[in-house]
């Protein structure tokens, strides 16, 4: 399977995660259009080596052998190294994770399976990359406001971790997407929210909180059991909590104080994306007042933060679509429109 004579190609696009991996298998249009014909998930935490899942993905019931791929990019958690490529985001070829066991090396495992055109991108530039295809149109409104592409906009999101990204304009029209790995920063906690800075401390081992943990499915977990006592999994207090929950209403403040504090960062005035699987599986923890509150809550860039509008994706395949984008970029061919 190859190009096709009407000039179509076939693209591999993955999101690696750092519980499940996602791979789609998406056709590239001339004119710029990216159509997604199937998609498949793998647990990343059953897989032992990159070479063994991309062997579970030639044994699975996936079309797109990864050797008949014109393109090939796979969104990972974390900073890449390796040759840098042209499509509006850093890439690269090699990748060691924070949250994975294994790491990707595309020097060594291409070859085995016949990849061609093939690169790495960070996973929430992926994600930001997903923001310029129409899937952005879906996104639920959280705070008004008008998105405006001739301004920084910014994109987060939690799931297992914490991650970020910005979309920044160019003079051309186009855009260049900024990786981040600020969700390994530190999180600030109030004087009155000590109490769960110490329980956070002690599960972890850590010096300090990281957004990684406190943020994510994780941090889901370790602030219901300090509210509640009960030590539940994260799909377990999920299903639990409520959007009157005291566990919501704390968490979306924690969600609100980041995506301020990353607003700020980038001068995201051009909007705020909230992505990731924690929100999407419950939009409440972003739709609650206190997540409205302490975004703008700010002595001196209340006025700047009030303006910027918030949307959450609804899809949890943002990444995936934002690999295929980057993919069909690879090829030399212009974005969707």
């Amino acid at each position: 399977m190859t190009g096709m004579d009407d000039g179509v190609k076939h693209l591999l696009a993955a999101d690696i995660g750092g519980t499940n991996s996602r791979f789609g298998h998406f056709l590239s249009h001339p004119g710029g259009r990216i159509e997604q014909v199937h998609n498949l998930w793998l647990s990343t935490r059953e897989a032992a080596s990159f070479a063994d899942m991309l062997a579970a993905l030639g044994k699975a019931d996936f079309p797109l052998r990864p050797s008949d791929a014109d393109a090939a990019v796979f969104a990972v958690p974390g900073p890449m190294s390796g040759p840098v490529g042209v499509m509006g985001t850093a890439s690269g070829t090699t990748c060691t994770f924070a949250n994975i066991a294994w790491d990707m090396d595309l020097g060594r495992d291409a070859p085995r399976f016949g990849l061609k055109n093939a690169a790495l991108v960070n996973d929430f530039a992926a994600q930001a990359q997903g923001f310029r295809t129409p899937l952005a149109g879906e996104a639920l409104p959280i705070l008004p406001g008008r998105f405006d592409p001739a301004k920084v906009r910014g994109v987060m999101g939690a799931g297992t971790g914490l991650g970020m990204a910005a979309l920044a304009p160019l003079a051309d029209g186009g855009h260049q997407v900024l990786s981040s790995e600020g969700g390994h920063g530190s999180r600030f906690f109030y004087r009155d929210e000590q109490d769960f800075l110490r329980l956070v401390a002690e599960a972890t081992g850590e010096p300090y909180p990281r957004g990684d943990v406190v943020l994510s499915g994780l941090g889901l977990t370790l602030l219901h059991r300090y509210l509640t006592g009960r030590d539940l999994s994260p799909a377990e207090v999920a299903a639990e909590i409520t959007p009157d929950s005291e566990t919501t209403a704390m968490f979306a403040a924690f969600y609100g104080r980041a995506a301020r504090d990353y607003a700020l960062t980038v001068l995201a005035g051009g909007g705020m994306y909230i992505s990731g699987g924690v929100a999407a599986k419950n939009p409440f923890l972003v739709t609650h007042p206190r997540f409205a509150a302490e975004f703008r809550d700010s002595p001196t860039m209340a006025g700047f933060l009030s303006a910027i509008p918030v949307s959450l994706a609804r899809r949890q395949d943002m990444g995936l679509f934002g690999a295929a984008l980057c993919a069909h970029l690879l090829l030399g061919r212009k974005p969707p429109t």
